[in-house]
């Protein structure tokens, strides 16, 4: 029984040239299963942590109307494609940086309070600073990315994304 193996058109063109294709395993860039220690990172650490971004994210959340239970939330996030690509030229994105690519639509009785949806919009310094350097060590496109660690010290070491409130839409 013959085999036979299916790959995209631009890996397709590229060997056909006698060239590794840009997405080759052997260039590094498997996209695979993160280390143990990365398992708990939220949606917003890789976002802090992403060099390329093509969407918008919009949160949009409804509080209960039950005053005994305040942080009793539900609701989802869209990403919805931009026409720019967002490149960093270093890294870690800045807060102001990754809120300009969030917005939240809060629907209930009190004010929105970024402490009370839990890891929702999760931030911890530590956590994005390992995770770069993993990244820096395993992944060519990271490697001449500078850190800048200042730009971490704009980070709780744990808590909510810093300036989010000024992205809520009531």
């Amino acid at each position: 029984m013959p085999h036979s193996i299916h790959i995209c058109t631009d890996c397709s063109r590229s060997l056909y040239k006698s060239k590794m294709p840009k997405f080759a395993l052997a260039n590094n860039l498997y996209r695979g299963e993160l280390p143990e220690q990365f398992a708990d990172l939220t949606w917003v650490e890789e976002m802090i942590c992403a060099i390329y971004h093509t969407s918008a994210k919009v949160t949009r959340l409804y509080g209960s109307s039950d005053p005994s239970q305040p942080r009793i939330f539900h609701g989802n996030t869209c990403a919805h494609d931009m026409n720019v690509i967002s490149t960093a030229e270093l890294l870690p994105r800045t807060p102001t940086d990754v809120n300009g690519l969030l917005s939240v639509v809060f629907i209930g009785p009190q004010k929105f309070d970024p402490a009370k949806v839990g890891s929702l919009f999760r931030v911890r310094r530590e956590k994005i600073l390992q995770f770069l350097l993993w990244l820096k060590a395993h992944n060519v496109l990271y490697r001449d990315i500078p850190i800048e660690l200042s730009i971490l010290e704009d980070f709780p070491s744990d808590g909510p994304l810093p300036g989010l409130l000024e992205r809520v839409i009531y």
